[in-house]
């Protein structure tokens, strides 16, 4: 019988969610809904000197946000709860008894200042200090002490920590789900911390303990935790359970040289690796792709493209769509490139496909903060024009703020179209403005070309300026819906400030 895929994502909150955690959280949710299996979160805070107090909500809003919320998490249908291993601490201490009453680990009693000075010993002579099978027989462990001696320790609260007995000779041929077999050596390995006497466990113990006990299927994760495997796998073993399939996602890359994606990297760039805006508690804050305006949907899109791909050109998905065509087989080896020009490209994609009430609350919101009361009909029509000029929400006030505040300086470069004659001219137009009826596009564009016909005169020599003094600058949509939206009085007044800034 197929085992029921329970997948989960399992952030510690240390910090703001990165790029990279979201697009594991994205696999996981795509895997498991894929497959009708269950998407859960697990709160990893086992190392509470690195807890971040705002962390954990950050990673519950900007899974919100983005739409792969969990079937199961803190608070949330907790079947196999808690989900937050601070609150399950007292599990995991006869786990790690049971290992070493089976064999498989033992107390280390060593200092701090021991192991330092093993360390700097090992640096001394030009090597490398690994606590393994090498040494463990020699230094202070439960492997060199009669019962009675550990028991006396032990008794005595002497300090301690539980490492697993990592195997001498033994070559690990596993699966991995995306790199095929991989191959360990168990004796090149070190004895990884399990258990600490402040009854906390390590990330590989609870890792471990609460994937069984949460009856997780597949584990899919990054990377950098490859090295990891072999550990887990001989963990799962020892305990005499059924290990999950595993699968390491590959890195996402940095845009510019090489190594992994950091938020380094985006502050020197300018451009986000956070879903949302983060403040630290020194006043330092990280952008957020929903602060920047994208949408959650454009960020999914180009995360999931991040390492994966469908077989085809196609580049535009709906969560629907990457539901039903995800699958771990198509999930590339090698890095993903961060493209973050690439990003907003999608974004556009989603914005221009909008309709334009959908838009509007990004652009009034920014109408409001600056107090300016626009009819909504109107905005509706003014974000028409704009938005195919768009990459992001935030780019919609800077692209039609001329529609809603008069420009009092203008574009040096576009002021060069500003001839001796050009006053005159435009004085001329006015009066073509304001004997049009009819104040529509089709009817200004009618009567002020009708008159530049009449007049002889290029097209340029009267169409440059006039936008100037509409807009300000070269920019901005069809010039005649320009226009027609400002209405004859203002379209007439802006002239006249042209007329008057450039007389002097």
């Amino acid at each position: 019988m197929t085992k029921p895929v329970r997948v989960r994502f399992a952030p510690s909150p240390t910090g703001p969610l990165h790029i990279g955690g979201v697009r594991t959280a994205l696999f996981n949710y795509l895997f498991a809904k894929k497959n009708q299996g269950v998407f859960y979160v697990r709160i990893e805070d086992t190392d509470q000197s690195r807890f971040v107090p705002g962390a954990e909500a950050y990673i519950f809003e900007a899974l919100k946000w983005l739409g792969i919320e969990p079937d199961e998490t803190v608070g949330v249908n907790e079947q196999f709860g808690p989900y937050r291993q601070s609150d399950r601490k007292d599990l995991y201490q006869q786990y790690a008894l049971d290992l070493v009453h089976k064999g498989f680990a033992y107390y280390a009693f060593d200092t701090s200042e021991e192991l330092d000075a093993l360390r700097k010993n090992a640096e001394t002579n030009g090597n490398t200090f690994i606590y393994n099978h090498s040494v463990r027989e020699t230094l202070n462990t439960s492997l060199n002490m009669t019962n009675e001696e550990l028991e006396a320790r032990l008794f005595n609260n002497d300090p301690y920590v539980i490492r697993f007995k990592m195997p001498i000779e033994e070559k690990l041929t596993l699966n991995d789900m995306i790199r095929g077999e991989v191959t360990f050596d168990t004796g090149l390995l070190d004895d990884k911390v399990l258990y600490k006497s402040d009854g906390m466990p390590t990330y590989h113990l609870a890792n471990i303990v609460d994937d069984h006990l949460q009856q997780t299927s597949h584990v899919i994760r990054g990377e950098e935790w490859l090295p990891s495997l072999p550990l887990h796998y001989l963990l799962y073993r020892s305990f005499g359970w059924d290990a999950p399939e595993f699968a390491h996602l590959p890195l996402i890359l940095k845009p510019v040289g090489n190594g992994k994606l950091s938020k380094r990297d985006g502050d020197k760039l300018g451009f986000p690796v956070f879903p949302l805006d983060w403040e630290t508690a020194s006043g330092e804050k990280s952008m957020g792709y929903r602060e920047q305006g994208f949408f959650p949907e454009a960020v999914v899109n180009f995360l999931a493209l991040l390492g994966w791909n469908d077989g085809t050109d196609k580049e535009l998905f709906s969560m629907d769509e990457l539901i039903k065509l995800f699958d771990l087989s198509r999930v590339n080896k090698s890095g993903a490139k961060f493209d973050p020009e690439k990003n907003k490209w999608f974004n556009h994609q989603y914005l221009i496909e909008k309709e334009n009430a959908d838009l509007l609350p990004y652009l009034k919101t920014v109408l409001n903060e600056k107090q300016i009361i626009v009819d909504d009909h109107k905005i509706e029509k003014i974000i028409g024009l704009i938005k195919d000029r768009a990459n992001l929400t935030t780019d919609l006030f800077h692209l039609s703020d001329f529609f809603f505040v008069t420009p009092k300086e203008y574009e040096e470069k576009a002021a060069k179209n500003w001839k001796e004659d050009t006053s005159d001219f435009m004085q001329q137009i006015i009066s073509v403005i304001e004997n049009v009826k009819v104040f529509e596009a089709k009817e200004i564009e009618t009567a002020v070309k009708n008159w530049i016909q009449e007049n002889e005169l290029g097209m340029g020599k009267i169409m440059q300026p006039l936008r100037i003094a509409m807009v300000g600058a070269m920019k901005g949509p069809d010039l005649f819906e320009i226009i027609a939206l400002l209405g004859k009085d203002e379209a007439v007044q802006r002239l006249h400030n042209a007329i008057n800034n450039f007389k002097k």
